[in-house]
């Protein structure tokens, strides 16, 4: 064992020694990832619960840290047209009826069409380069707005925008699920997520800020396209700067952390990447009823989301505040987002379970739409009507745990790759039908959008349900399968426990497939609810 450990790590370090440029990158990355999976592959590499935190704590410090920033800074260029819309975009721009609806569309309708381009890209390109080609692709779009004058130029440079964005989501779970054990998953996912929260928080702020400048040259909402969109472009750089493209070529781990870092992964039996696109698992995706569960729980939800960014500022203008003080306004239901979401996933975390906090989290999302819809907009009303608005805050607490949810049961490279592009198809399908469902002539009650909203997440607390029957029904298949296999029908998921134990503690030969079989070629996967 210690000569074979010796050999995986000369040829850990031989790894290392690269590097410099994108071809480089590239080279190592298509041949070295699948390989070093088969290397360890071959026998269990110690690792003690010490060894467990210093390799995730190093790996928060990095992988995590540009995460946060990065979706940060996606949220806050998506978000800032509804501030834009506060400060006089659509009067400068000459904006009528619907368009200011399908300005707010045109993004998502890219992500959708791009979305089968982004599970190839996902698998097939570095993510060294990946991500910060995409960052500054829609920095330069969101500094691009800027400068529009009409109609046309907004919906060009919104679908630049959207179709650099497009890849965001999907990217950032399966960079998730690759470095980090599926315990571990909900709190880091909504670390990055959480960002939904802060980015409003910020975005309110800084129109507010900014929104004070006077400026005979540019409008108050074109500083603020420029301002984000600038910083989004100079964080290009530094995403190429720090990120590595995996764990056998992370510069921040000795050669033996490698190994133990791919050890400690072995229990989650999903992989930890892949440059091969493999056309099986496209299929099994294909023909799995969970898939369009997940993909129906992102659509139903992102609905819902898509009216609290474009719309939330102009349903608070209604309220009838100022610009200044209506921006101001969303600070809160920001800082609500930002909390829900990271309470949400320390309670899925802390109990293992996703489903019923998920439904938690609909009702009062529930009752927040019932009060805007019931309720006229007056004066006397101003209370309760941001009540019920802020109480809508409930519904970004949910995506965060589906994604952990989706990438947690979902195995093999490209598998995730395809089933996470497939979900930011269904959210970026929700983004396209919910501004649409608001009408300017229907301002500033808005009431035909609101009734269809709340049926959808009254659909979505049923969906979550299916899912759940779906995914007992798999483990008890999973279970048969094993017994007919020759192994013991339970198998404890030690990858959902708080701290590290190996799977060669649920018997010998248990997880010698751990990185090279998706979730329905493995009997040994156990599906999490």
């Amino acid at each position: 064992m210690a000569d074979e450990v010796l050999t995986h790590n000369r040829t850990l370090e031989s790894i290392d020694k690269s590097n410099a440029d994108c071809d480089e990158d590239m080279r190592r990355a298509a041949s070295n990832v699948a390989t070093d999976a088969g290397l360890i592959g071959r026998g269990h590499v110690e690792l003690t619960e010490e060894d467990n935190k210093r390799i995730r704590q190093k790996t928060d410090k990095v992988i995590l840290s540009i995460l946060v920033w990065v979706y940060f800074l996606q949220i806050l260029d998506k978000s800032v047209l509804g501030y834009g819309s506060i400060f006089g975009l659509q009067k400068d721009t000459g904006l009528k009826g619907n368009q200011y609806s399908l300005v707010g569309s045109i993004a998502p309708i890219a992500q959708l069409a791009w979305q089968p381009f982004s599970s190839i890209l996902i698998v097939k390109v570095p993510h060294r380069i990946l991500m910060p080609c995409l960052v500054l692709g829609w920095g330069i779009a969101q500094t691009a707005m800027a400068g529009c004058k009409n109609y046309s130029s907004l919906l060009v440079t919104r679908f630049f925008l959207g179709l650099f964005e497009a890849g965001c989501l999907p990217l950032f779970s399966v960079i998730t699920n690759q470095w980090y054990r599926r315990a571990e998953q909900p709190i880091r996912v909504a670390a990055w997520y959480s960002t939904n929260g802060l980015a409003t928080i910020v975005a309110a702020a800084l129109s507010y800020g900014l929104g004070h400048i006077p400026s005979e040259t540019l409008k108050s909402w074109q500083i603020i396209f420029l301002f984000v969109g600038l910083v989004t472009i100079v964080s290009a750089p530094f995403v190429y700067w720090k990120l590595d493209n995996s764990i056998t070529t992370a510069r921040f781990f000795t050669p033996h952390e490698k190994l133990q870092a791919v050890e400690r992964l072995r229990a989650n039996q999903t992989g930890i990447g892949s440059r091969v696109f493999e056309l099986s698992h496209l299929y099994e995706i294909l023909l799995e009823p969970k898939t369009y569960l997940w993909i129906s729980m992102s659509l139903l939800l992102n609905v819902g989301a898509s009216v609290t960014n474009t719309f939330g500022p102009l349903i608070l203008s209604g309220l009838n505040y100022n610009k200044y003080i209506t921006s101001l306004l969303n600070m809160p239901f920001g800082l609500l987002q930002f909390i829900l979401i990271l309470l949400s996933s320390y309670l899925a975390q802390h109990y293992r379970l996703k489903s019923p906090i998920l439904l938690a989290l609909v009702l009062p999302v529930i009752a927040g739409l019932a009060i805007l819809f019931a309720l006229p907009r007056s004066h006397s009303n101003t209370a309760p009507l941001l009540v019920g608005y802020y109480l809508l805050a409930f519904l970004f607490g949910s995506n965060p745990l589906i994604v952990s949810w989706i990438v947690g049961n979902t195995a093999g490279t490209t598998k995730k790759s395809v089933m996470m592009s497939l979900y930011n198809a269904g959210s970026a399908a929700g983004n396209i039908i919910g501004p649409l469902l608001f009408n300017s002539k229907d301002a500033p009650s808005y009431h035909p959008g609101l009734r269809a909203v709340l049926g959808i997440f009254v659909a979505l607390a049923g969906v979550i349900l299916l899912q759940v029957g779906v995914l007992v029904v798999l483990n008890k298949r999973q279970g048969n399968r094993r017994v007919k296999n020759g192994k013991k029908r339970n198998i404890r998921d030690v990858s959902m426990e708080n701290e590290y134990v190996g799977i060669e503690a649920e018997g010998e030969g248990v997880g010698e497939h751990s990185f090279d079989l998706t979730d329905g070629m493995n009997d040994e996967f156990v599906y999490i609810y």
